[in-house]
C-alpha cells in the first residue's frame, strides 16, 4: 500500500465521489477552498493504494514550515474497511509530516449512536500514536477535540502554529467570524455556518 498525491482533476472526481460521502455537509469545505489551497502549495491531497486500487485518502492542509501540517479529512473506501487501512495511512502520513494536527468533533449534545462514533474515531486516533492536546477548538460552528502526533511537548506551540494555518488563508475578519482556535474555556461555540466562498475577500486573503 502507497500513498499517492493526486492532481487538481483527481481532487474533483474524489471530492463527489468519496468526500461527500463520507463527512457531513457541515464538516465538508468547497471544493473551491480546497483547489485554492492547492493552487498556493498548501494542500497535499493524497490516495491510498494497492496495486492501482483506491483503498483510502488523506486531505492534508500544510503549514508554512515544511515538516507542519494538519490532517484535514481521513476516509477508508467502504470495502476496504476494518482491515488496517486507516492505520497504515496514518503511518505513512507521520514519515511525510512529522508534526501532524488532527481535529475530531467532541464529544456530546449528539445522538447516542453519534456520540459512540465520536468516541470511536478519537480512540482509532490514540490508538495510532495521537494524543489530545489541552485545547478545543470550534470551525464554522463545529466543536472539536484537537489531536497531534509527533515529537513536541509544548501544547501552546502546537496551538501556534495550528492556529497559523487558519490564519494563512483567512483574513482577521474570517478567523474572528468563523474559527474559535483555541477555544477558550466557557466560551460558546458559534453557530454551525456554511465555509465562506472564495470570492468573499473579506474573509478570504488573496
Amino acid at each position: 500500500m502507497e500513498l499517492r498525491l493526486i492532481d487538481r482533476a483527481e481532487l474533483a472526481a474524489l471530492y463527489e465521489s468519496d468526500l461527500a460521502r463520507d463527512f457531513p455537509p457541515e464538516e465538508l469545505k468547497p471544493l473551491s477552498a480546497m483547489e485554492t489551497l492547492l493552487a498556493r502549495g498548501r494542500y497535499d491531497p493524497l490516495v491510498m493504494e494497492d496495486g492501482g486500487k483506491r483503498l483510502g485518502y488523506a486531505m492534508v492542509w500544510t503549514h508554512r514550515e515544511k515538516g507542519k501540517a494538519l490532517l484535514d479529512y481521513l476516509g477508508v473506501s467502504p470495502a476496504a474497511r476494518n482491515g488496517g487501512v486507516g492505520a497504515e495511512i496514518l503511518t505513512q502520513l507521520a514519515r511525510r509530516y512529522p508534526h501532524l494536527c488532527g481535529e475530531a468533533e467532541a464529544p456530546g449534545g449528539a445522538s447516542p449512536a453519534e456520540e459512540e462514533l465520536r468516541r470511536r474515531r478519537i480512540g482509532f486516533y490514540r490508538r495510532n500514536g495521537f494524543r489530545l492536546l489541552n485545547y478545543e477548538c470550534a470551525l464554522f460552528g463545529v466543536h472539536f477535540n484537537c489531536l497531534y502526533r509527533g515529537a513536541e511537548e509544548d501544547d501552546g506551540a502546537v496551538c501556534a502554529w495550528h492556529r497559523q494555518i487558519y490564519a494563512d488563508y483567512f483574513t482577521p475578519a474570517g478567523m474572528e467570524a468563523f474559527i474559535q482556535l483555541p477555544l477558550g474555556e466557557g466560551e460558546a461555540v458559534r453557530p454551525v455556518m456554511e465555509w465562506i466562498r472564495e470570492e468573499d475577500h473579506e474573509y478570504i486573503s488573496l
